[in-house]
């Protein structure tokens, strides 16, 4: 690769990078707003969360006590098999403990995105009179 190719690829990607996401922005005149909140979707979302934590929580746990069992079993018996799968056993735990989380952190962010929108919607429909509206609209 030449030095012109290279410093044409940093081009490029300067222009993708200035062009790539826009929150809360329109890109046009004529554009709508793209970021669109349905709480009805937010709320199935969640509670999908919600069903996978609770079945990974306790369908992950389903072989830790006989897993633990055996490791400890082949260890006592001298077999380097046992220290193996100890690790195994550990390294499990914490991976899905850690996917239980994962699950348990977006359901509680969608609870907490539903509520402050309805807050948000709440404080914008009572700071608004209507007799300022009527004013507008004459």
């Amino acid at each position: 690769m030449s030095w012109d190719e290279w410093e044409q690829l940093k081009a490029e990607a300067a222009q993708r990078r200035a062009d790539g996401v826009r929150l809360d922005g329109v890109p046009g005149p004529n554009a709508a707003a793209d970021l669109v909140v349905h709480d009805d979707e937010l709320g199935a979302l969640g509670g999908i969360a919600y069903r996978l934590r609770e079945r990974l929580r306790k369908d992950s746990d389903h072989a830790r006590e006989s897993t633990f069992g055996a490791a400890v079993e082949l260890s006592g018996d001298g077999l380097a098999m046992g220290a193996a799968l100890t690790a195994l056993h550990d390294a499990w735990n914490t991976k899905s403990r850690t996917l239980v989380d994962a699950c348990g952190h977006i359901s509680n962010h969608l609870d907490f995105t539903r509520a402050q929108h309805k807050k948000d919607d709440d404080d914008v429909a009572t700071s608004v009179s209507v007799s300022v509206i009527d004013k507008y609209m004459k």
